[in-house]
């Protein structure tokens, strides 16, 4: 059963987020408003993905990727930025800093649903290879 982690500071955009990947099968979801509050929720359970905003108020999204990825247990948790920021350098920005996936405002619900299903059977398939 996915534990799916979502962070944005938009109530309404966290709560599209789960709407677009409720139909992934037997999926719980957590959000939080801002990037100190996924860096608590990370500590408390571990989840199997992280969908994040990169524009916060407090800790921004490309920190917070940081922050997993220095992480030895959220090492491998794969992450989908969901930004506004559309220009090549954010992208580029993100996926350095180890997002796995970058997408802008406004998405498809197809598109989030794929990259999720992608990222989610690519973690599971590599769990079970030990």
């Amino acid at each position: 059963m996915p534990e799916v982690l979502v962070v944005d500071d938009s109530k309404v955009m966290r709560e599209m987020v789960v709407a677009c990947l409720r139909p992934y099968p037997d999926s719980r979801f957590t959000q939080a408003s801002s990037g100190l509050e996924a860096i608590e929720q990370l500590s408390l359970k571990p989840y199997d993905l992280l969908v994040l905003d990169l524009n916060m108020p407090d800790i921004g999204g490309i920190e917070v990727v940081e922050f997993v990825r220095g992480q030895d247990h959220l090492r491998n948790l794969p992450i989908i930025i969901v930004t506004t920021r559309g220009d090549e350098a954010s992208r580029e920005r993100a996926l350095q800093a180890g997002a796995d996936r970058f997408m802008t405002k406004p998405f498809t619900p197809d598109s989030i649903q794929g990259a999720a299903r992608a990222l989610l059977e690519k973690s599971s398939a590599e769990a079970s290879r030990g």
